[in-house]
């Protein structure tokens, strides 16, 4: 399989005209949304993942925009071929309501007063930002993601949209996160907001179009970044090298490589980021809590999505006791989790740099695919005893080309094609029983995608209907959305 990018690529803007109601009571009385995407949707949208972003991150993810050096943030992972494989899924991500890359935030004009919100600005939540999010995933007309995925603040959004929108997640995947920020991260996030308003020039928010509050948000920037790294990988950077000179100084310049490496990191950052929004997405991960009744399991006892949880094993900020408590929580519920602890010495960073360790989990993880991931839910069905007539007018009001045929009990006792309707309209049949398949290969909610498609093939059938326990038909599956998904046929 080859690798490559997904090449250039232009953000796109959402407007939701109608208000959002917040967290908080609040209501934002519109709002716009910042997205890109990659890949293409296939016919049954089953093949969408949502990729949610950390603190500093934003709706480009992969790629390139036009005249830039630098590719997207998680361009390692999404692209042809990669863990997130753009010639197989229609990869999505967008920036969060609070941020400041084109979605709402501090920075957007307020229609109220035509001037920017500052810090007038609604305080947010992680669950403000998943439900702008599912406004988007309506308006691109997808009604169920294949899979949300995201690390550390993405992370968090994974584990709200699995539990805010249960019956729209297949498959989760949380990687160096935990289901509610600790006091000490929240101490780290206090901290860093002190920098920024204490800041003269940060003027209460009111600072846009004058000076900003550079020096707060580079120090914030700092405090943050010294989160992300490990003791480990910070020695075998930097060690205790000195930064152009020889000898210490005896003096409080920048000496150490590290100093300098911090100084530039939190320069760099805002050149690129909004004080405000660094205010408002801290907040929001500072509040993020899924804990119910002192009970995680009670928290998380809502959701039906599959999980792979990672964890990184130098992650001081998010260590890795944090993803096994969900771990454990999910399994408490019964929900099928995967858990892996990948060994990296890059603390917190690991889920943006350990590429190679990812890909594999995160292929593998979207690999075991069963029927029910992609089985068409609202299934067209039709009772025995109806005319050809009314099964080929239900076929093309509806668009489909298979209709299962129930007893009047609701049983399963045939299926028709498009197919035998047009030899039947030839040979002038009047009634469905007379033409309809009795003899119904079936399949079930949790068998593998492998043996549905092998069923297929051996009676050279083209769909299969999905049937629960009692045997009532709950989907159906068919060997188009198979072969666009995994490319099965060529195996």
């Amino acid at each position: 399989m080859i690798t490559g990018s997904v090449g250039t690529v232009t953000t796109e803007y959402y407007h939701h005209p109608a208000p959002l109601e917040l967290d908080s009571g609040v209501t934002l009385p519109a709002l716009v949304i910042a997205y890109e995407t990659y890949g293409k949707l296939n016919r049954e949208k089953s093949n969408a993942i949502l990729i949610c972003h950390a603190l500093s991150g934003d709706a480009h993810a992969a790629g390139f925009h036009e005249g830039d050096q630098k590719p997207g943030w998680w361009d390692t992972l999404i692209g042809p071929g990669k863990a997130f494989d753009t010639d197989r899924y229609f990869v999505i991500c967008s920036n969060v309501i609070g941020g400041c890359k084109g979605s709402t935030g501090p920075s957007s004009i307020n229609p109220a007063t035509g001037t920017p919100y500052g810090i007038t600005f609604p305080v947010i939540t992680i669950r403000d930002m998943v439900n702008a999010q599912a406004l988007l995933i309506d308006h691109l007309g997808i009604s169920r993601l294949f899979a949300v995925a995201g690390g550390s603040m993405g992370g968090m959004q994974v584990l709200q949209w699995a539990l805010s929108f249960p019956d729209r997640v297949e498959k989760a995947i949380v990687i160096a996160s935990t289901a509610y920020s600790t006091p000490q991260q929240i101490a780290f996030n206090a901290v860093g907001r002190k920098a920024i308003i204490s800041d003269p020039d940060w003027q209460q928010g009111d600072y846009y179009g004058r000076a900003l509050p550079a020096h707060g948000l580079a120090l914030a920037r700092m405090i943050g970044h010294i989160t992300y790294l490990s003791d480990a990988s910070m020695h075998a950077r930097f060690g205790r090298a000195l930064q152009d000179r020889d000898r210490v100084g005896f003096d409080f310049s920048t000496e150490f490589q590290v100093e300098s490496y911090l100084h530039h990191q939190g320069d760099t950052f805002t050149r690129r980021f909004d004080a405000n929004s660094y205010l408002y997405i801290t907040k929001a991960i500072d509040y993020f809590d899924l804990v119910q009744g002192g009970s995680l399991a009670e928290g998380l006892s809502g959701v039906k999505a599959s999980f792979l949880v990672i964890s990184v094993s130098s992650d001081w900020l998010y260590p890795p006791y944090q993803s096994q408590e969900i771990v454990t929580a999910l399994t408490a519920n019964e929900r099928e989790v995967h858990y892996c602890e990948i060994s990296s010495n890059y603390g917190h960073d690991a889920f943006l740099l350990e590429s190679g360790q990812l890909t594999y989990l995160i292929r593998r993880f979207l690999s075991r695919t069963v029927v029910g991931d992609l089985m068409i839910r609202n299934v067209q069905l039709i009772e025995e005893g109806t005319t050809i007539a009314v099964a080929a007018r239900r076929m093309i009001q509806t668009s489909v080309n298979h209709l299962p045929v129930l007893s009047g009990s609701g049983t399963l006792v045939g299926i028709v094609t498009s197919w035998d309707i047009a030899k039947a309209v030839a040979s002038n049949y009047i009634w469905l029983d007379e033409i309809m398949s009795r003899d119904v290969i079936t399949t079930t909610p949790d068998e593998s995608i492998e043996a549905a498609a092998k069923k297929m093939q051996k009676h050279q059938i083209s769909a299969l209907p999905v049937i629960d326990e009692s045997g009532h038909v709950i989907g159906l599956i068919t060997s188009e959305a198979i072969s666009v998904l995994i490319g099965v046929w060529n195996t």
